[in-house]
C-alpha cells in the first residue's frame, strides 16, 4: 500500500505541564497512520509525522481538541489564475508545504482555488499570496473574501471600482484606508541590533525595512543599538522583522516587552520530571495562578497569573517552599547594561587589537624600519626556496593574511552583505582599501616569481596591516567612550537596590520580624525598613521614623531633603542619617525611576530632524568615494603616461623612482587607497545621536528629562514662554500675607490673629488652613485647642464663622514667650470672634467699617488679594488679607528669559485682577486672564502666528524712550512679517489642567513633584517642582543642538580637507596624505566626534539668574535692565560707547562718571559680558529713584 508522508505542526493552546504534554503525546500516538510525535510545551506546538493518505490535519485536529486543547489554526480559500495543468498545482503545493508555519495546502485545478491552513502566528495571508504569486499565478478575491476567515483582522475599507482585484492591490488599499482613517491599528515592536558602526549602516537597516509592505515608521539608533518599528500584524511579524535586519548583515533580537502578569522565573534544584511535575501541581494549586510552564532542560519556569488575586513574592515563596530555589530571571535589564556601556564590543575590540599588533607590529618593521639601516638589502634580497621570492616578502605576506582575513573578516563579510543588499556601509570603504593593498602586494609578488626577478618587487602589506589595526584601535577607542555617552542612563538603571529588608510591626509601629528579600518581589503595601545609606527600593511614604533623602540622582536637587511620617519618598534616593520605615506605594515599572529610565531611553533611542541630514549624506557618501578613489587612480595614472615622471611633483618623482619599474602605479594606487580611506561617514553619522545621548543624560542628571531629539530641536528655537499662574509662577496655595489691627497696636494684631487661629482649627475651609498655619508658627504649638475652648460655632458657606471663645487659666509652657506676653491680658476670659466677608460682618452680626476702614479693605481686594474681616465683641478688629504667593525664584526666572532675550506671558484661568497683580510682580507685561483650557488653546496657537522676525532691530535704537513710564522690554527684534519667522511659543504649567496647551505649543514642559512623571502631553519633564530649571531647560537644550551643529561642521570639514588632501590635490606645494596617515586620521574623526559630546558632561552648567537687587527701582533702573538685554549682542568698544552716550542722553539720572565709563571699556574688552552687566546694574542701582515699580500689561485676547 502506497504512503505519503507528511509532517504537520499544529499550534496548543492550553497546555500548562508535562502532563499535558503525555497525554497529547498518548492520544495522537494511538492514531493509525502516525509514525511520530513531538510536543513542544515552551512552543506551545505539536510536530506530527503521518501518512497524509489516511490522516488529515483535520483528523489531527480533532484527536488534540478531544483531549481539552485548543489547535489555534486559520484555513482561508483563494480564489487563483492562470494555472494550466497538474504541473502548475505540484508547484503552487510545494512552495506552500514548505513554508514555515502552513499546515497543509491543497490546489484544485478545477474549481482555480487554493486552500491552506496556517498558524496565523507565524505567517499571515499577505506572505501566503505573496507566495503563490511569485510562481507566476495571480490570486484574485472580492469584496467578502477577506472576511472568510475570522482571526484574521480585516482593515476597515471603502468600495472597490471593480468586484474582483488582485489581493496585493486590495491589501495595498487597505493600508492606504487605514493609514488615512486610524492610526491605533499598528502595532510597535523594539529590536537590539549589533554590528552597526556608522550612519550607512543604519541608512541600511531604515531602506531595507521601509521597502516591506506593513512597515510604516522605522527608527534606529547608532549608540543606544535599537530599533523601533511600528508594523501591521495583518502584513508582518517581529521575527520577520528581525529576519530583515538579520539578512541585511546586522544581528537583530527582538526585545519582549515585560508583561505584569507574567512572571518569568529561573529555578534551581530541579534534578528529574518528578520535581518539574511538583512545581507546577504547587504553583497550579496557588489562587491567581492561571498558567505554568517548567522547563527542566533550561532550568526555567513562566507563570501567568492574575495580579489582584497573588503578586511575584507568593509564587516565588510557594517554589522555596517545596524546595527549591527561584529567582526573577531580569536577562533583559542586563543586556541592556551590557549594551549601553559596550561591554562586549570593548572587549571584543581589545582583543582583535592586541592580535593586530602581535602581526603587525613585525611587518611595520621589514617594510618602514629595515630599509632605513645600509645593511638591509643583505636581508631583503635573501630568497625564499625558489628565485623571484624573497623572504621579507614571504614573511610578511604570511604576518598580513592572518589580519587582513582573520581579524578584518569582520570587514569583509559586513561589506559583502552591505553591498549585496545595495547599502554599502563604511565596511566597504575598508574592504577596498586594504583588499587593494594586499592584492597589489600579490599580484608584485607574483609578477616577480614568473618573471624570476633579481630584486624584491614593491609590495606594501604594511599599509594592508597598519590600516586594519588603526581602525580596530579607533573602534575600541570609539566604543570606550560610546559607553561613556551613555553612562548617565546606566547610572539611572543602576540605582534602584538588589535587596530590601521588609519588616511586619505591631499597632505601636514596634517592629516583629525582619526579611530580605529581592526587591523585585516588593508588593504595593509592604512595610520596608531603611537604616543610614540605605537605597530606596520603591516609591513610597513614610511609615514611622524620619530622616533626610539624597534626591540628587532622580530630581537634581543638591540638598538633602527632610522627610517625616506621611512625606513621599523616592525609589532609586539615598537615605541620610535617619532609620525609618516606609510602605511602598509604587514598585516595578510604575515607579519613578523606572518611569525616567523609560523616557530616557525613548528620547536617545528618537532621532532629531537634524540627522536627516547626516542621513541623506551617508546613503550617497560611500559610492561617491569609491568614485573619486577610483577617479584618483586613472587621472594620476594618465599624467604619469601623458607628462612623464619628470614633470610631476617632487615629491611623487621621489616615490617613483625609488620603487623602481611600475613603480608609477604603486604610487597611483596608494593615492587611491588614501583617497577611499580617509573618507568618514562614521563623524557624520554620530555627530547627533552622542550629542543626544550625552544631553539627554546630563538633562536626567538634573531632573531634567527631555521626551526626544525633536524636542531638543524645538527647545533651542524657542522665543517666547507662556506660564500658568496657579502652582506654576505661583505656590498654588494661599498664604498669610498681611494683616491689620484698626486700633494700630502690634499687641491687638498679636492677639487677633491668635483668636482667629483658634477659631479657624474648627473649620475646614481652604482660607482657614493659611490662619491656622499662621497661628501656629506664631505660638509654636502643633495643636491651638490647648489654649482655649470653643462654643457656639458656626460656619456658613460664602460668608464666614462666628463662635465663642474662652481662653485657658494658664497657657501652655511650650508657647512662645513674646506671644505668650500679649496673650496674658486675655487669661481667662470669653470673647466673641467673627470672622468672613463683608457682608457677613455687617449685615448678619451688625459691625460696621468707617470710611478709613472700609478704604483700606478695598485696597487690598485691589491687590488681588482676598481680605477677611474679624470682629471681637461685636467691634471690627482688623483685617486679615490671603494670597497666592509667587514662588522665590519666579522673578528671577522671568528676569532671565528677558536677558535672554525670550519673550514671556501668562495665561490663566483666575480673574484679572489677580492676573495682572502676579504679573506686575514678576515683569510679565502680557497677561491672558480668565481663560478656559480650550482658550488657552487658541491664545498659543494665535502666539504661534505671530512673526518672530530674525532681522535685528539696531540695538542702540532700542534705547529711545528709556525715561518712558512703561517698564515693557523693548522688542530684540522686528515684527516683520516679510522676513520673519514664526514664534516659537513654550507652555510652562504643571501637565494636568494645561495639556491641551502643552500639546499645542512647540515645546510643553511640566513640572512635576518627582513621582507622577507620567505626563503624556509635555515635551519635557521638570522632576523639581522650580521654575529654575525651565531656564535649565532651554539652555542645555541650546547647548546641545550647539554641539550637534560643532560635530557637523568638524564632520564636514574633515571630509571637506581631508579628501582633497588624499587625492594630491596639494601635491604641487609637497603636502600629501599616506595610507596609514589616512587610517589614523579617520579613526581620530569619529572618535573626536564622541569626546566633542562627552564634554558637555563637563562643560555645561546650570546657569546663574539674573540678580535682582538692582530692579527694585525706578527708570534708571529700567535702563539697566534694558542694557542686561544688549550688552549680549555688543561686539567691540565702539558698541559700549554709543550705548552709554544713549543711556546718557535718555534717561537724566543715569550719568556716569569717567572711572565707571572706563570699567565698562575694560570689562568689554575682555569680552567677559556678564561683567558689563553686573557693573552697568551698580552704576545704574546708585543713581536709581524711588518711584514705585510698575507693570503695563498687554491688552488680553477675548478668550
Amino acid at each position: 500500500m502506497s504512503r505519503l508522508v507528511h509532517t504537520t505542526r499544529l499550534p496548543v493552546q492550553g497546555m500548562t505541564c508535562q502532563s499535558c504534554v503525555r497525554a497529547i503525546t498518548n492520544a495522537v500516538s494511538e492514531m493509525d497512520g502516525v509514525d511520530a510525535v513531538q510536543v513542544d510545551l515552551e512552543a506551545a506546538a505539536a510536530t506530527i509525522t503521518h501518512d497524509a493518505l489516511l490522516l488529515t490535519f483535520t483528523d489531527l485536529k480533532n484527536c488534540i481538541e478531544d483531549c481539552g486543547f485548543d489547535v489555534d489554526i486559520t484555513t482561508i480559500t483563494l480564489p487563483v489564475l492562470g494555472m494550466t495543468c497538474q504541473s502548475c498545482v505540484k508547484a503552487i503545493t510545494t512552495v506552500l508545504s514548505d513554508k514555515q508555519g502552513i499546515i497543509s495546502a491543497q490546489v484544485d485545478l478545477q474549481q482555480e482555488e487554493a486552500t491552506v491552513t496556517y498558524d496565523p502566528k507565524l505567517i499571515g495571508t499577505p506572505e501566503i499570496v505573496d507566495l503563490i504569486e511569485d510562481c507566476g499565478f495571480d490570486v484574485i478575491m472580492s469584496n467578502t473574501d477577506a472576511s472568510q476567515h475570522t482571526q484574521i483582522k480585516t482593515p476597515p475599507s471603502t468600495a472597490y471600482k471593480t468586484q474582483a482585484t488582485t489581493t496585493k492591490e486590495k491589501l495595498q488599499h487597505d493600508q492606504m484606508a487605514t493609514t488615512t482613517t486610524t492610526t491605533t491599528s499598528a502595532n510597535s515592536v523594539q529590536l537590539e541590533i549589533r554590528g552597526m558602526t556608522c550612519a550607512s549602516c543604519v541608512t541600511s537597516i531604515e531602506k531595507a525595512l521601509k521597502s516591506h509592505k506593513g512597515i510604516s515608521y522605522v527608527s534606529v539608533a547608532l549608540l543606544a543599538e535599537r530599533a523601533t518599528v511600528d508594523y501591521d500584524p495583518l502584513y508582518i511579524l517581529p521575527d520577520t522583522i528581525a529576519d530583515i535586519i538579520n539578512d541585511a548583515g546586522f544581528e537583530a533580537n527582538v526585545i519582549q516587552r515585560k508583561q505584569d502578569d507574567l512572571l518569568q522565573l529561573q529555578i534551581y534544584g530541579m534534578t528529574c520530571a518528578s520535581c518539574v511535575a511538583g512545581i507546577e501541581g504547587g504553583l497550579r494549586a496557588l489562587p491567581g495562578v492561571m498558567e505554568v510552564s517548567v522547563n527542566l532542560m533550561t532550568e526555567t519556569a513562566k507563570v501567568k497569573f492574575n495580579c489582584h488575586i497573588t503578586n511575584p513574592r507568593a509564587i516565588v515563596e510557594e517554589i522555596e517552599s517545596l524546595g527549591f530555589n527561584a529567582i526573577l530571571a531580569n536577562a533583559t535589564k542586563d543586556a541592556q547594561l551590557e549594551s549601553l556601556s559596550k561591554i562586549r564590543e570593548i572587549k571584543e575590540w581589545k582583543m582583535a587589537f592586541t592580535e593586530c599588533l602581535f602581526f603587525a607590529v613585525p611587518v611595520f618593521f621589514i617594510a618602514m624600519v629595515l630599509p632605513m639601516f645600509s645593511w638591509s638589502p643583505v636581508i631583503t634580497e635573501i630568497p625564499f626556496f625558489v628565485p623571484g621570492v624573497f623572504l621579507v616578502d614571504a614573511t610578511q605576506l604570511l604576518l598580513t593574511i592572518p589580519v587582513q582575513f582573520g581579524v578584518g573578516k569582520r570587514f569583509l563579510r559586513s561589506a559583502y552583505v552591505s553591498v549585496l543588499h545595495g547599502a554599502p556601509t563604511m565596511d566597504v570603504l575598508v574592504s577596498i582599501s586594504t583588499l587593494a593593498a594586499f592584492g597589489f602586494s600579490v599580484l608584485s609578488m607574483l609578477n616577480a616569481f614568473f618573471t624570476q626577478a633579481k630584486v624584491a618587487p614593491t609590495v606594501f602589506f604594511d599599509t594592508s596591516t597598519m590600516l586594519i589595526t588603526f581602525i580596530v584601535l579607533s573602534r575600541y577607542l570609539e566604543n570606550k567612550a560610546k559607553g561613556e555617552s551613555s553612562s548617565a542612563l546606566s547610572k539611572l538603571m543602576s540605582l534602584a537596590p538588589s535587596t530590601a529588608l521588609m519588616v511586619t510591626v505591631d499597632e505601636h509601629h514596634v517592629v516583629l520580624t525582619e526579611r530580605k528579600i529581592p526587591s523585585e518581589l516588593i508588593s504595593e503595601g509592604d512595610l520596608l525598613k531603611l537604616v543610614p545609606g540605605d537605597k530606596v527600593p520603591a516609591d513610597g511614604e513614610i511609615f514611622s521614623g524620619s530622616s533626610t533623602i539624597d534626591e540628587s540622582m532622580v530630581t537634581g536637587e543638591v540638598d538633602a531633603v527632610p522627610k517625616n511620617v506621611g512625606d513621599t519618598v523616592i525609589g532609586g534616593t539615598v537615605n541620610g542619617l535617619g532609620t525609618f520605615i516606609m510602605k511602598a506605594t509604587r514598585v516595578g515599572a510604575d515607579t519613578a525611576l523606572s518611569q525616567i529610565v523609560k523616557l530616557v531611553e525613548d528620547a536617545q533611542v528618537s532621532k532629531a530632524p537634524i540627522q536627516g541630514f547626516a542621513d541623506t549624506v551617508a546613503g550617497y557618501f560611500v559610492p561617491t568615494v569609491v568614485m573619486l578613489g577610483l577617479g584618483t587612480l586613472i587621472v594620476w595614472s594618465v599624467l604619469v603616461k601623458s607628462l612623464g615622471v619628470d614633470h610631476l611633483p617632487v615629491i611623487l618623482q621621489k616615490e617613483i623612482l625609488n620603487n623602481g619599474d611600475g613603480g608609477w602605479f604603486f604610487v597611483c594606487l596608494k593615492l587611491c587607497i588614501s583617497v577611499i580611506i580617509v573618507a568618514c561617514p562614521c563623524a557624520l553619522g554620530l555627530a547627533t545621536p552622542t550629542a543626544v545621548m550625552v544631553g539627554t543624560g546630563v538633562g536626567a542628571e538634573n531632573g531634567v528629562l527631555f521626551k526626544g531629539g525633536a524636542v531638543l530641536e524645538n527647545g533651542q528655537a524657542v522665543n517666547k514662554v507662556v506660564f500658568d499662574k496657579t502652582g506654576t509662577l505661583t505656590c498654588g496655595k494661599l498664604d498669610l500675607v498681611e494683616s491689620k489691627s484698626w486700633n494700630g497696636a502690634e499687641e491687638h494684631r498679636v492677639q487677633m490673629l491668635i483668636l482667629s487661629a483658634i477659631a479657624e482649627s474648627h473649620s475646614e475651609h481652604l482660607l482657614g488652613r493659611a490662619v491656622v498655619a499662621t497661628g501656629r508658627e506664631l505660638t509654636g504649638l502643633a495643636v491651638l485647642d490647648s489654649l482655649a475652648t470653643v462654643d457656639n460655632f458656626i460656619s456658613v458657606t460664602g460668608f464666614g464663622i462666628s463662635c465663642d471663645i474662652t481662653l485657658n487659666h494658664a497657657l501652655p509652657l511650650d508657647v512662645n514667650p513674646a506671644v505668650a506676653s500679649c496673650l496674658a491680658p486675655l487669661l481667662n476670659t470669653s470673647h466673641t470672634l467673627v470672622i468672613g466677608n463683608k457682608k457677613w460682618l455687617e449685615e448678619h452680626n451688625g459691625i460696621g467699617l468707617s470710611d478709613e476702614q472700609e478704604a483700606a479693605y478695598q485696597a487690598q481686594g485691589s491687590l488681588g488679594r482676598t481680605c477677611v474681616l474679624v470682629g471681637i465683641d461685636g467691634l471690627p478688629a482688623g483685617f486679615i488679607s490671603l494670597s497666592d504667593v509667587v514662588k522665590p525664584e519666579a522673578k528671577q526666572v522671568i528676569a532671565t528669559l528677558h536677558a535672554m532675550g525670550i519673550q514671556t506671558a501668562m495665561i490663566t484661568g483666575d480673574n484679572e485682577l489677580t492676573a495682572r497683580c502676579i504679573a506686575a510682580q514678576l515683569g510679565i507685561t502680557e497677561v491672558h486672564a480668565g481663560v478656559s483650557p480650550n482658550g488657552k488653546t487658541q491664545i498659543i496657537k494665535r502666539m504661534q502666528e505671530q512673526t518672530f522676525a530674525r532681522k535685528q532691530v539696531p540695538w542702540w535704537s532700542r534705547l529711545r524712550n528709556s525715561n518712558s513710564s512703561s517698564n515693557q522690554y523693548l522688542p530684540l527684534y522686528e515684527n516683520n512679517s516679510c522676513t520673519g519667522n514664526k514664534t516659537v511659543v513654550a507652555m510652562v504649567g504643571d501637565g494636568i489642567n494645561d495639556s491641551p496647551a502643552l500639546v499645542a505649543s512647540n515645546l510643553g514642559i511640566a513640572l512635576c513633584s518627582g513621582t507622577d512623571i507620567a505626563m503624556e502631553a509635555a515635551d519635557v519633564i521638570l522632576m523639581r517642582n522650580d521654575l529654575t530649571d525651565v531656564v535649565a531647560a532651554l539652555d542645555l537644550s541650546k547647548a546641545i543642538f550647539h554641539k550637534i551643529r560643532m560635530n557637523l561642521l568638524w564632520a564636514c570639514i574633515y571630509n571637506l580637507i581631508g579628501i582633497p588632501l588624499a587625492m594630491g590635490i596639494f601635491l604641487p606645494w609637497g603636502y600629501r596624505l599616506h595610507p596609514m596617515m589616512a587610517g589614523i586620521a579617520m579613526g581620530a574623526s569619529s572618535t573626536s566626534v564622541v569626546l566633542s559630546s562627552l564634554a558637555l558632561r563637563w562643560s555645561w552648567k546650570r546657569p546663574i539668574l539674573e540678580s535682582l537687587d538692582d530692579f527694585e527701582h525706578g527708570s534708571s533702573n529700567d535702563a539697566a535692565v534694558r542694557l542686561s538685554l544688549l550688552v549680549h549682542e555688543m561686539r567691540d568698544e565702539q558698541d559700549i560707547e554709543m550705548t552709554l552716550h544713549q543711556v546718557g542722553s535718555s534717561s537724566p539720572t543715569a550719568s556716569i562718571s569717567d572711572t565707571e565709563h572706563d570699567g565698562l571699556l575694560n570689562a568689554t574688552k575682555r569680552h567677559t559680558k556678564v561683567s558689563v552687566v553686573n557693573r552697568l546694574k551698580s552704576v545704574f542701582s546708585k543713581k536709581s529713584s524711588t518711584s514705585e515699580y510698575t507693570a503695563v500689561s498687554a491688552q488680553d485676547d477675548d478668550f
